[in-house]
């Protein structure tokens, strides 16, 4: 069973300047199994914004699912997934104050507040 209307979600990080290249060529080929569990977590829509100045990553999404947390965690729970994260967290730097890692449940993307919208 899903949401009437998706979960709008956005999330920033910043990327470190010396990682940026390899950061594109790497979504530029995501690995099928990271692919599928964001499909099984109920995520659609996803993307991933880089604004070069900042070196600001900005991230939205929908959440279509019932459990935002459960399908969290099961995300969390997959060994490539982990891998990827372990890859890419390494070129970034997190603002979620005392996050450990895409892993940690406090996460590793800061989530934004949605303070406009025009459908």
């Amino acid at each position: 069973m899903s949401n009437p209307e998706p979960r709008r979600i956005a999330q920033i990080v910043r990327l470190q300047r010396n990682s940026a290249e390899a950061y594109k060529e790497c979504h530029a080929a995501v690995w099928p199994a990271v692919l599928e569990q964001i499909k099984d977590c109920n995520i659609s829509d996803y993307s991933i914004y880089l604004d070069e100045q900042s070196m600001t990553l900005f991230a939205t999404m929908k959440y279509n699912g019932t459990d935002f947390d459960a399908d969290m965690e099961k995300m969390r729970a997959n060994p490539e997934v982990r891998r990827w994260w372990e890859m890419t967290d390494a070129m970034q730097e997190t603002l979620v104050v005392g996050s450990q890692g895409s892993t940690d449940a406090k996460g590793w993307w800061r989530g934004l507040e949605e303070v406009f919208r025009c459908d």
